[in-house]
């Protein structure tokens, strides 16, 4: 199959449960005869940050919400937190945070960071009550993280060797650096992470594993950033924009790492090279970036490799001040997969999204529905359970697109859009990772029996 390029593709966090504050007392106003008599409800106790706060903030915030990390202000001490109390109530009541779309009727997903509604009344209790800081030493210890990652340390960190120039304004073309990992022996890789050095110029970064038998841009030159249109020959122009070769990661507005659990990997040859596909997008200010990749090895040989597939639509035209413009596009597994995760992706007038198994009787199964789509929280949803799926089976990726006024991120209502790789323009993908058999490789995976 092959690969259309040029996407902008989203914070695991795990679940700990706070005890929300019981009601115990109540407290009784008594008025005259001619007055009602009121019931005031008293919490046990009032929230604290260190008791009842904090763990909530150490497992849902703290992996964006921590000095060096993607948000604007750390979570991490009372001291820091406090000014914005007021401000995560509101984000917490209204479910803004932290960012979570699918639909709870379809799916259950382990990565998840929703708060459950004792968790969001604690927060909203404790703010209520002045936002108290209580006993230092009820506090958990602080959460370890790897200081620039939200992986464990790597093994091994693949940097672009030149920094990529970048312009104050105008439309960026697609830039490439091919990098070769030095890999002597072949690499299995259960955990990675894209890292821009300037993420606020980054709309995307993809990393493709290139293996050293592929004639995929082969005529580029190492460790040097390059565009499509720095080649004379046609053909190599088209190839920059297609591939079959497998990615190993994508970066995106609001992602998150790749976290494959034990026994399961991405797979990088001896020999290979990493090509880094960046979409920068000019902000008014000159700069540069210089992207790296951080991968921590599985400790065995995993049972099964992961596969990222797509589900791609590109002929559609959405008129000018339409909402609700319907774009499908269906596919056939060619092997038996177990089906892990999926990665929706639109660009600013993406409106929702599902996933569907056609089943042979008629029938549609939902796995998963996006009623919200947000281009600057691109996340992907990890299944709870995997689900085994026979060759065959029919999947079915269908996107809403809002064309109107209405859609306060619309750069312009009124013009017809069409697939292309820059933010004004849109894109229609919906990735979805695999696991096969570990000696099945990509082009294996689409021999059909």
């Amino acid at each position: 199959m092959k690969m259309r390029l040029g996407f902008s593709p989203c914070v695991l966090r795990s679940i700990l449960l706070v005890t929300a504050a019981v009601f115990t007392s109540v407290s009784f106003c008594t008025f005259s005869s001619a007055q009602t008599r009121t019931i005031v409800p008293q919490p046990a106790h009032k929230p604290t940050f260190y008791r009842d706060v904090l763990p909530i903030l150490q497992d849902h915030c703290q992996s964006c919400h921590r000095p060096g990390a993607i948000a604007p202000m750390p979570f991490v001490t009372y001291q820091q937190t406090k000014p914005w109390a007021a401000a995560i109530k509101l984000a917490v009541t209204s479910k803004d945070m932290p960012p979570w779309f699918a639909d709870p009727r379809f799916g259950k997903f382990s990565n998840d960071p929703s708060l459950t509604p004792e968790q969001i009344k604690t927060i909203s209790d404790w703010v209520s009550a002045g936002a108290l800081a209580g006993l230092a030493k009820e506090a958990l210890p602080p959460k370890q993280w790897t200081t620039g990652w939200n992986i464990p340390q790597p093994d091994k960190i693949v940097q672009m060797p030149v920094p990529v120039p970048i312009p104050a304004h105008g439309d960026i073309e697609y830039t490439y650096e091919i990098v070769p990992t030095g890999f002597t022996e072949d690499q299995w890789v259960q955990f990675s992470e894209i890292r821009p050095s300037s993420p606020q110029y980054v709309h995307h970064a993809v990393v493709y594993v290139r293996p050293p038998n592929s004639t995929w841009l082969r005529p580029a030159q190492l460790s040097t950033p390059f565009t499509a249109s720095s080649f004379s020959d046609p053909k190599l122009r088209a190839e920059a924009h297609e591939t079959t070769t497998d990615m190993l990661l994508v970066y995106a507005p609001g992602s998150e790492p790749d976290r494959w659990p034990d026994g399961v990997a991405k797979f990088i040859p001896a020999g290979s090279d990493l090509v880094f596909q960046m979409h920068y997008t000019a902000n008014g200010t000159a700069g540069t970036d210089q992207t790296g990749v951080g991968m921590v090895f599985a400790k065995q040989s995993p049972k099964q490799r992961v596969l990222t597939l797509q589900l791609t639509n590109h002929t559609f035209i959405i008129p000018p001040r339409t909402k609700d413009y319907r774009v499908e596009v269906w596919g056939t597994l060619p092997n038996d997969c177990t089906l892990l995760s999926f990665f929706p992706h639109m660009h600013l007038r993406g409106q929702a999204f599902e996933y569907n198994i056609l089943h042979s009787d008629g029938t549609m199964e939902t796995l998963l529905r996006l009623n919200h789509y947000h281009f600057h929280w691109q996340l992907s949803y990890r299944l709870a359970e995997p689900r085994f799926l026979k060759a065959g089976t029919k999947l079915q990726a269908v996107a809403w697109f809002d064309n109107t006024e209405d859609n306060p991120h619309n750069p312009n209502p009124n013009v017809e859009v069409r697939w292309g790789g820059q933010t004004y323009e849109e894109m229609m993908v919906g990735f979805f990772d695999v696991a096969v058999p570990a000696n099945m490789d990509k082009e294996q995976f689409f021999v059909r029996h």
